[in-house]
């Protein structure tokens, strides 16, 4: 018992996404010192790292496109969970914070995951190859949940505000459903094929010869610490949450900035498993990550707040500014542009990053 007890402390990967929740149970709801919030990042830093590995462990036993879903889903949850307590928390400042993140996580997984991907991929292999009928399908369902959840709002005259109606809100809950339900089937059943990488020829990878596959014991244990891992960095990151937003106070920054740094901690667990599938030349795997975390992020994260805003007090502004949807709409036609060839070079990674610089030189300074 004490060689097995030692072996697991060794396996860090094990020890910190348990030491994360531990500590989370500790300074929940709790004003932080320096000295703890330090600490708390660091463990969030390094609960994030713990929650890739044990995500590649799963995806490696349930083989792909299962294994970019399990670790979109599980993240997407959970980030639902962390924006439903901090608009519970947050009064009337928070009635932007949905719109905020879930604009942000689009931003930041189709043009800043994306594009590094591309360039990592690129650079390395001297092309990125992808499918283009699954990814541009994943592109088409992210497009048209945005427009729907982010943009209609800024334009219906029900309500005053960009703000759904309730009956406006029901529905593009219930799309976002349904769209998220339609492509899950799509890419899982129907046509999983589409969604898996492909070699320079054009022919399909079904099986990862790099590595034996992990016993269903060891996927198990993985999957557990997983949601232990990201239960850890959601929860913790709303702790730090407040010094978050008093830095962005004393910065002179807009508030929207708060949901930008959310995304971000949120979604680095999936670009680090995203970068590491492009340096593999499993380009397709890590767009499999990035447009299904956008997807998720939308499909799951309107209808919680929905339903949330049944007893959350205060409006729920969901319609974007007229920059935002310049953003977005850019975003859309270069995404499509890149598709279509099923192909990338540099060019293609960099151009996607430079419209993510923009957005965060735009969220920064309005």
């Amino acid at each position: 018992m004490i060689v097995r007890l030692r072996s697991l402390l060794t396996q860090w990967t094990a020890v910190v996404p348990v030491v994360a929740v531990v500590l989370l149970v500790f300074t929940w709801g709790r004003d932080l010192p320096g000295a703890i919030v330090a600490l708390v990042t660091l463990v969030l830093a390094g609960a994030v790292l713990a929650a890739v590995h044990h995500a590649e462990v799963v995806a490696h036993r349930v083989g792909e496109p299962f294994g970019s879903l399990v670790l979109a889903v599980a993240v997407t949850i959970i980030e639902v969970a962390l924006i439903v307590t901090l608009m519970a928390d947050g009064g009337a400042k928070s009635s932007t914070l949905a719109r905020d993140t879930v604009f942000a996580a689009v931003m930041i997984t189709c043009n800043g995951i994306v594009g590094l991907c591309l360039l990592v991929a690129s650079l390395r292999h001297g092309l990125a190859v992808f499918n283009a009928e699954g990814t541009g399908a994943a592109l088409a369902t992210v497009a048209t949940l945005a427009t729907l959840s982010l943009v209609f709002p800024t334009f219906t005259t029900s309500k005053p505000g960009p703000e759904f109606s309730t009956v406006q809100l029901t529905f593009a809950a219930l799309a976002s459903l349904v769209l998220y339900g339609l492509f899950v089937t799509t890419q899982t059943v129907r046509h999983r094929d589409y969604f898996l990488p492909i070699t320079r020829l054009g022919e399909v990878i079904d099986v990862d010869e790099h590595a034996n596959a992990p016993s269903a014991r060891a996927a198990g244990i993985s999957l557990g610490l997983l949601a232990l891992a990201l239960a850890g960095v959601v929860g913790l990151a709303k702790g730090v949450s407040p010094t978050i937003e008093s830095g962005v106070e004393a910065a002179g920054m807009p508030q929207s900035v708060v949901g930008v740094i959310i995304a971000l901690l949120v979604l680095l667990p999936e670009t680090i498993a995203a970068v590491r599938s492009a340096r593999r030349d499993r380009v397709q795997t890590s767009l499999n990550l990035a447009l299904g975390s956008a997807m998720a992020s939308i499909g799951l994260t309107i209808p919680a707040v929905a339903l949330a805003s049944v007893w959350l007090s205060g409006p729920l502004v969901l319609g974007l500014g007229s920059t935002h949807m310049v953003l977005l709409a850019l975003t859309v036609v270069v995404s499509s542009l890149t598709v279509v060839p099923g192909r990338a070079t540099p060019l293609q990674g960099g151009v996607h990053l430079v419209v993510f610089a923009a957005y965060l030189e735009l969220a920064v300074t309005p």
